[in-house]
């Protein structure tokens, strides 16, 4: 560190590198055919929210795809604060990488021996801001990749489905795409899973409807029944989307969005509604209680 510079270190394998000197081999089939898994997790003031949740998530996504870590999940946990600690870093971004590691071309998994863990944390605020004053998005014709393809549940490294969606967002001069599965019901924006809210009730779509099992989403649905509100998990339509009083999107990189138009139509008052106000200040309270997370 020189010059007052910040220095930041990558996590590769049991070691730390500096962020410019942390590489990877060419050959390390995460890159060649984006084999491999990885978790987003959130620390706030010192605490690493939902940690164990995220890590259960990602040993349960490589087992799907036959992917063994090499470290307990004890030992990952260690590893990730241990990363925090190097950076000095009590706010963060984290990103958990495990892909199957380095070996020949060809997808014969046997090709790689040893996995290859990467753990990045940095300072990254909230995708969208903090969401206060709601953010446009389209309906995309890409389909949410269902689970006769690839299960949605496994949060693995190939986000080129998520990418498309996003582009046409991008695109259209919105700002977040929201799928549809491949039975024409609502599944989820590009990295966020998807909530309504009607009458004084939240919707979401089930697992069921090709959709990640959501850390945030799960806290949110605990929130919100904690709140008084009925939550209702079930297939919804296109115009249900459209005229529902609120729209809000959830996710560890975004926290929670509220959506105010989508493909055109005015989503309620076009303002951020009641519902999600009172729904974000209850997760900013959560993220500082250290019984919803470790305390570095």
């Amino acid at each position: 560190m020189s010059g007052g510079e910040e220095r930041t270190y990558v996590y590769i394998d049991g070691e730390f590198y500096p962020k410019d000197e942390a590489k990877v081999s060419v050959y390390d089939h995460g890159l060649l055919y984006g084999d491999g898994v990885y978790e987003a997790i959130r620390a706030y003031e010192g605490l690493v929210f939902k940690l164990k949740e995220h890590v259960d998530r990602l040993y349960e996504s490589a087992k799907s795809i036959k992917i063994e870590i090499p470290l307990t999940k004890e030992e990952m946990i260690s590893a990730v604060l241990k990363t925090l600690r190097k950076n000095e870093l009590k706010e963060a971004y984290i990103r958990i990488v495990v892909t199957r590691g380095k070996g020949p071309m060809g997808v014969d998994p046997r090709n790689c021996p040893k996995p290859t863990i990467i753990i990045i944390t940095e300072k990254r605020e909230p995708f969208f801001g903090r969401g206060q004053k709601g953010i446009t998005a389209v309906i995309t014709s890409i389909r949410r990749t269902p689970p006769w393809v690839m299960d949605p549940l496994i949060k693995s490294l190939n986000y080129l489905n998520n990418i498309l969606a996003r582009i046409e967002a991008i695109e259209a001069g919105a700002e977040e795409s929201i799928m549809l599965n491949d039975r024409g019901f609502l599944a989820e924006g590009s990295t966020e899973n998807l909530f309504l809210v009607k009458e004084g009730k939240v919707f979401t779509p089930p697992l069921t409807a090709s959709i990640l099992k959501g850390i945030t989403r799960g806290v949110v649905i605990r929130i919100a029944r904690e709140l008084g509100y009925e939550v209702e998990e079930r297939d919804l339509t296109m115009h249900e989307l459209f005229n529902a009083d609120e729209v809000f999107v959830t996710g560890t990189a975004a926290e929670i969005v509220p959506i105010v138009k989508v493909s055109g139509r005015v989503i309620g008052t076009g303002h951020v509604g009641p519902v999600v106000k009172k729904i974000m200040a209850k997760f900013r309270e959560m993220t500082k209680k250290s019984a919803e997370g470790i305390v570095l």
